[in-house]
């Protein structure tokens, strides 16, 4: 995609331009799709993208947290350029991130940066993999178990909008993209090109990529027994999903000496409303951590 340089501040369309490189790993007989920055071999980090999303949501952010590092974004199975599982998982997500970390060139124990269900995920790898992993960001991710009442609205809505829905044309399919849950705050250039690299040509027009039917094959795990096993590093939107009620639920589950704390003015998706404060706020985490 092109982006329109008088637009787009220089930043992104830099971003945009820097060198990636692609590759796909295999994860219990599925094709994982990941994009990787900067020098293969050096410590890093991997991206995990929110349900329904994938790793071009990262494009812009990834390269401003390159320097020094390999950086890794993932698209888990059912989303992007991945392929479909019948069933999905937290443990299965979460064993997709490891491969990919190793996949991907990151030496050593990488962090783990996710947003919404990616970071879920990558809250049920710090307790499956705690031992492998430097450390776990998260960004406005609802820890918590779904009420059976949930899970059916969810798998019903699923269900009813099970058709793959085909676009005569990729503008058509663009004006229909739309943020979940709703947001009425993004930059228009990074929503832009989030929603082209959320769709596919296929015969007929065009598609969404992730799979229309991933809710009704969802194997919901509790959370509740699941303690982080490595440091945690946990940033609430202050206009996100995430109330100060419920995150005071979670924060036992992320230890004593976790960093909690609030990004201004965001709302549940940075990535789109807040990419610089996003940068700042992971470049600021991986500093404190470093051993040096």
């Amino acid at each position: 995609m092109s982006i329109d340089n008088e637009s787009a501040p220089k930043w992104f369309v830099e971003a945009l331009a820097a060198p990636v490189e692609t590759g796909n790993v295999e994860v219990d007989g599925v094709s994982i799709a990941y994009r990787a920055w900067g020098e293969e071999g050096c410590p890093g980090i991997v991206l995990v993208h929110g349900g329904m999303a994938h790793s071009r949501w990262w494009d812009h952010v990834a390269p401003q947290l390159a320097e020094g590092r390999r950086v890794v974004a993932l698209d888990m199975s059912g989303h992007g350029d991945s392929g479909h599982r019948d069933g999905y998982s937290l443990e299965l997500w979460a064993a997709e991130v490891l491969a990919v970390a190793q996949a991907g060139g990151i030496a050593g124990p990488p962090v783990l940066v996710g947003h919404s269900m990616g970071g879920i995920v990558s809250f049920a790898a710090s307790h499956l993999y705690g031992d492998r992993l430097d450390g776990v960001v998260i960004l406005d991710s609802p820890i918590r178990d779904l009420t059976p009442e949930e899970i059916e609205m969810r798998a019903q809505a699923a269900r009813e909008r099970s058709g793959t829905k085909v676009y005569p044309t990729a503008e058509e399919a663009m004006a229909r993209f739309r943020l979940v849950p709703p947001q009425e705050t993004a930059e228009p250039y990074v929503l832009e090109h989030i929603a082209r690299q959320s769709m596919r040509q296929v015969p007929g027009g065009w598609s969404w990529k992730f799979d229309a039917l991933r809710m009704t094959k969802d194997r919901r795990t509790s959370l509740e027994s699941f303690e982080a096993k490595c440091r945690i590093a946990y940033f609430r939107s202050e206009n996100g999903i995430v109330g100060p009620n419920l995150l005071a639920r979670m924060r036992p589950q992320f230890g004593p000496d976790a960093l909690v704390t609030d990004l201004p003015v965001a709302g549940h998706h940075p990535v789109i409303d807040q990419p610089l404060a996003v940068v700042t706020a992971v470049r600021t985490v991986l500093a404190a951590w470093s051993p040096a």
